[in-house]
């Protein structure tokens, strides 16, 4: 009785998806693994979008907190949010949304070391919103090496135009006055990797009105410290969320495409 019931108030929950890609597409969705790689700006729409869509099962990796900057465009960012793990938020908010959401989260900065763990069981696609190059680039390497469907965003920042977004291969990129665009792909092409990876990126040349720059120390829980130094990118409440949206659906398309 009870598990009819649940059956129930689930089918009632994405009845709206199967008027669009059916019953069938939608069950296929209960077992297929997202993993997400920051779930700041870009990856929490990511988060937000296949959660509602019905996807079952995700990782989530994330070591940050949230602050008071974050507020203008994340979805998990409030005023009573302030100070608070992101992946213990989004444990909470995705469950909220679909309590059978099986999630594991990783409350980590990413590093190669963390690969063993974090890929221990098979996923279906792995969405890359992180916005340090080293670990980036680490991440993407590894995806293609190993054959994994993934998708990467180019840079949110700096930008307020979320119609001049659009979805490509690396190797098709079209805004070559993009710094951060140009060292991804230099750095990958230096790994041997040109193409075979999707990207959300912008035709919008990146502006900001000034410049902040931020040194950062990260100690990680196993006692690893990463140093950086890097630009605080403006940022509009617009282009992250579109670009999360689009790196949804794009993950989706792929999932019930088979």
């Amino acid at each position: 009785m009870h598990l009819l019931l649940g059956e129930k108030i689930m089918s009632e929950i994405f009845s709206r998806n199967e008027l669009i890609w059916g019953k069938k597409a939608q069950n296929a969705l209960k077992s297929k693994h997202v993993t997400v790689f920051g779930a700041g700006g870009v990856g929490g729409f990511v988060l937000e979008s296949l959660a509602r869509a019905g996807v079952g099962n995700f990782t989530v990796v994330d070591f940050d907190t949230v602050s008071k900057s974050n507020i203008n465009r994340q979805i998990i960012a409030l005023h009573s949010t302030i100070g608070k793990k992101k992946t213990e938020l989004f444990e909470a908010r995705l469950k909220d949304i679909n309590p059978e959401i099986n999630l594991k989260t990783v409350d980590n900065f990413y590093n190669s070391r963390l690969e063993e763990v974090i890929f221990a069981e098979k996923t279906d696609y792995v969405v890359d919103a992180i916005d340090t190059m080293r670990s980036k680039i680490e991440l993407l390497v590894y995806c293609k090496k190993h054959g994994i469907p993934v998708i990467t965003s180019m840079g949110a920042g700096n930008r307020k135009d979320p119609t001049a977004l659009y979805i490509t291969d690396i190797s098709e990129l079209q805004n070559t006055k993009c710094t951060f665009s140009k060292n991804v792909i230099y750095q990958l092409k230096k790994q041997g990797v040109e193409s075979g990876i999707a990207a959300v990126a912008s035709r919008e040349r990146p502006h900001s009105l000034e410049k902040i720059e931020n040194h950062e120390k990260i100690a990680t829980p196993d006692g690893e410290i990463f140093e950086f130094t890097k630009f605080s990118p403006a940022s509009t409440p617009f282009v992250p969320a579109v670009a999360g949206y689009f790196m949804g659906y794009y993950v989706l398309e792929a999932l019930i495409s088979g």
